[in-house]
C-alpha cells in the first residue's frame, strides 16, 4: 500500500503580514533619515534573506541559516544607513531607522522556544555592528567611534535581549504551572497502565470486589474469633451493600447508615468500634461481641468489616490491632477493585442496554409467541388430535429457530478481532457462519494491509459489520450477501450489501440496529452510508479515514465472488 506523503507547511499568514509591516516601517524610516532611494536596496536584501525562513519555518537547517543571514544583513544595513543619514546634530543616529527589524528574527525564535538560537542571533548582530562600524568611515572618522551609533546599537540590542529573557522566563513559569495542573488523558493513561499491571500481579489476577472481600474475611478469621462476618460497601442513598459474608448462616446485616448502630458510628468516625450486641437484624440473642473496622483509603471510607463472635469480650485491644493491621492494605485493594468495577460498568453499560433491548425485541417476543402456540395446542388437545399435532410440530420448529437465534447471538458476543487474523478475517468468519445459518450465499471481497488499525476502531468496525449482516439475515429476506472489507490504515471501508426487499419494507425493529451502527461509526469518527442497491436490496457502508486510492464510498455493489 502506498504511504501517505506529508505536505510541506505553508507560511503562516500572520508571520508573513508581520514581516511585511516591519519591512514597510523601516523602509519609511530609512527614506526619512537618508532621503536617498538607493538605500532601499538594503530593505530588499532583508526581504530576500528572510524569505527561506518564512517559506520553510520548520526546516532544521534552512530556517536558522535564514535568520542568521537576516541579522548579518541588518548589521551591515544599520552601519551604512547611519553613515549617510542626517538626524539631528549627533552622528550615527540613523542606525535607529533599520534596527527595529531586529525584533522579527528574535521574536520568531522566542515563539518557537529556541532561546539559545535567539541569544546566538543577538551575538551575531552585535559582532556585525562592531565589524561594519569599524570598517565604515564618516567624515574621516571611524563610525565605531561615534557616540550616537554606539548608543543606538546598544539600545536595540538591550531591548531585544530583554524581550528574549522575558519570553524565556514566561515560558518557564508556565511550564511550572502546567506541571501542577491535572492532565486528564495523560493521567488516565498512566493510572490505567498501572491498574493493568497490578491486576496481573494480584492473587488470581482479579479486581473483583467480592473476591477481594472474601479473601480478606478468610485472613481476618485467622487472627480473630469470628462466628460470622461481612464486608460492606456504600451503594448510595445512605445504605450499604454486602460484598461478602462468612459464617454458617446468612445474616441480615444492618445496612442503614442513618440507624443508631455501631456500623453507622464506625462509618462516621473512621475508627474501629466494638459493641456488645449484634449488628444484624436477625440475631436471636445471647452473648455477642462485635467488631466493626472501617476500610479507609486516604481520607475516604470505602467499606466496613464486621466481625461477630458468640462470646463476651472477644475483641480486646490486641486483637483489634491485629485486625486493623490487615484491613489497612486491604482498604486500598478494595478501593481499586470498586473503582475498576465502576469503570468496567460504565464501559459495558451501553452494550448491556443494547443486549437487553435486543433480547426484549427478539428472543423474548419469540418465546411469547411460542407460549401462545402452547396455549392453542392445549385448547385443542381433546377436540382435534391432528390439529394439536400440527401445532406441536410448528412449535417445535419455532423452538429450534429460537435456539438458533440464541446461538448466533452468543457467537456474535464471542466474536473478536484476533491479534493474528485481523479485522477482515473476523468479519469473514462471522459472515460465513451467519450466512450459512440463514441460507444466504455469501460473497466476500477482502483487501487488508499488514498494518493494523487501533484495537478500539477494529472492534467498532466488527460490530458494525455484524449488525449489518444480522439485519440482512433477519429482516431483508435476501438470498445473497456481499461483504467487502478494505483496510489500509488509517483508512478502512466495510460494505455489506444484500438482494432483499430493501429498506422501505423492512420491519421497524431493524431500524434500531441502524441507529446503533450510526452511533458506533460516529464514535470512531467514521462515515456511515445506507442506500438502496440496484436492482433490489440495501447497501450499508462505513468508511474511516481517507484512502489514497478512493475518497468516497463506492456507488456500485461489491464484486460477486467467493
Amino acid at each position: 500500500m502506498p504511504a501517505s506523503t506529508a505536505t510541506a507547511p505553508h507560511p503562516h499568514p500572520l508571520a508573513a503580514a508581520a514581516r511585511l509591516v516591519m519591512l514597510a516601517l523601516i523602509a519609511v524610516l530609512t527614506l526619512f533619515a537618508t532621503r536617498d532611494l538607493s538605500q532601499l536596496w538594503w530593505i530588499a536584501l532583508l526581504a530576500v534573506a528572510g524569505l527561506p525562513s518564512l517559506l520553510a519555518p520548520q526546516h532544521r537547517l534552512i530556517a536558522p541559516l535564514s535568520r542568521v543571514a537576516e541579522v548579518v544583513v541588518l548589521g551591515l544595513a544599520a552601519s551604512q544607513v547611519a553613515a549617510v543619514a542626517s538626524i539631528g546634530t549627533v552622528a550615527g543616529l540613523g542606525a535607529s531607522a533599520v534596527l527595529p527589524y531586529l525584533a522579527v528574527p528574535v521574536t520568531v525564535t522566542a515563539l518557537r522556544r529556541h532561546f539559545r538560537e535567539g541569544t546566538a542571533l543577538l551575538a551575531v548582530t552585535a559582532a556585525t555592528l562592531l565589524v561594519s562600524g569599524a570598517l565604515t568611515t564618516v567624515g574621516g572618522e571611524l563610525q565605531l567611534g561615534q557616540p550616537g551609533y554606539l548608543a543606538v546599537c546598544a539600545q536595540w540590542l538591550i531591548l531585544a535581549a530583554l524581550g528574549l529573557y522575558a519570553a524565556g522566563t514566561l515560558h518557564r513559569v508556565m511550564a511550572v504551572r502546567n506541571e501542577g495542573k491535572p492532565q486528564p488523558y495523560a493521567e488516565a493513561t498512566r493510572l490505567l497502565t498501572q491498574l493493568r499491571t497490578v491486576a496481573r500481579q494480584l492473587p488470581g489476577a482479579t479486581l473483583d470486589p467480592g473476591g477481594i472481600s472474601e479473601h480478606l474475611l478468610e485472613e481476618l478469621r485467622t487472627v480473630a474469633q469470628a462466628d460470622r462476618g461481612a464486608v460492606l460497601s456504600a451503594s448510595g442513598g445512605g445504605r450499604l451493600v454486602v460484598l461478602a459474608q462468612a459464617g454458617v448462616d446468612r445474616v441480615d446485616w444492618e445496612t442503614t447508615l442513618d440507624a443508631d448502630s455501631a456500623i453507622a458510628d464506625a462509618w462516621a468516625s473512621q475508627q474501629a468500634t466494638t459493641a456488645g450486641r449484634s449488628q444484624s437484624r436477625s440475631h436471636r440473642g445471647g452473648d455477642v461481641s462485635a467488631l466493626i473496622v472501617p476500610l479507609v483509603a486516604g481520607v475516604r471510607t470505602v467499606g466496613l468489616v464486621v466481625l461477630e463472635a458468640d462470646a463476651a469480650h472477644a475483641y480486646p485491644p490486641p486483637v483489634v490491632s491485629r485486625v486493623t493491621a490487615l484491613t489497612r492494605p486491604a482498604a486500598l485493594r478494595l478501593e481499586a477493585a470498586l473503582l475498576f468495577d465502576e469503570v468496567r460498568s460504565l464501559a459495558t453499560n451501553e452494550e448491556r442496554q443494547r443486549l437487553a433491548r435486543e433480547i426484549h425485541d427478539g428472543v423474548a417476543q419469540e418465546l411469547v409467541m411460542v407460549g401462545y402456540g402452547i396455549d392453542n395446542a392445549m385448547a385443542t388437545v381433546f377436540d382435534d388430535a391432528d390439529e394439536t399435532a400440527e401445532a406441536l410440530r410448528t412449535l417445535r420448529t419455532e423452538v429450534t429457530r429460537v435456539i438458533q437465534e440464541l446461538r448466533l447471538s452468543l457467537f456474535e458476543l464471542r466474536s473478536e478481532v484476533d491479534r493474528q487474523g485481523g479485522l477482515a478475517a473476523a468479519i469473514a468468519e462471522y459472515a460465513r457462519t451467519v450466512g450459512a445459518s440463514g441460507g444466504l450465499r455469501v460473497h466476500l471481497s477482502l483487501d487488508e494491509s499488514t498494518a493494523r488499525l487501533p484495537a478500539a476502531t477494529e472492534a467498532e468496525l466488527l460490530r458494525i459489520a455484524q449488525e449489518a449482516v444480522t439485519n440482512a439475515r433477519k429482516h431483508a429476506g435476501a438470498s445473497n450477501l456481499w461483504v467487502t472489507c478494505e483496510v489500509d490504515p488509517p483508512y478502512a471501508q466495510i460494505e455489506v450489501s444484500d438482494d432483499g426487499q430493501g429498506m422501505a419494507d423492512q420491519r421497524p425493529d431493524g431500524r434500531y440496529g441502524l441507529a446503533i451502527m450510526a452511533e458506533r461509526a460516529e464514535r470512531i469518527r467514521g462515515r456511515l452510508e445506507i442506500r438502496p442497491r440496484q436492482p433490489s436490496g440495501t447497501t450499508v457502508a462505513v468508511v474511516v479515514g481517507t484512502s489514497s486510492r478512493r475518497d468516497n464510498v463506492r456507488d456500485s455493489a461489491a464484486p460477486e465472488g467467493e
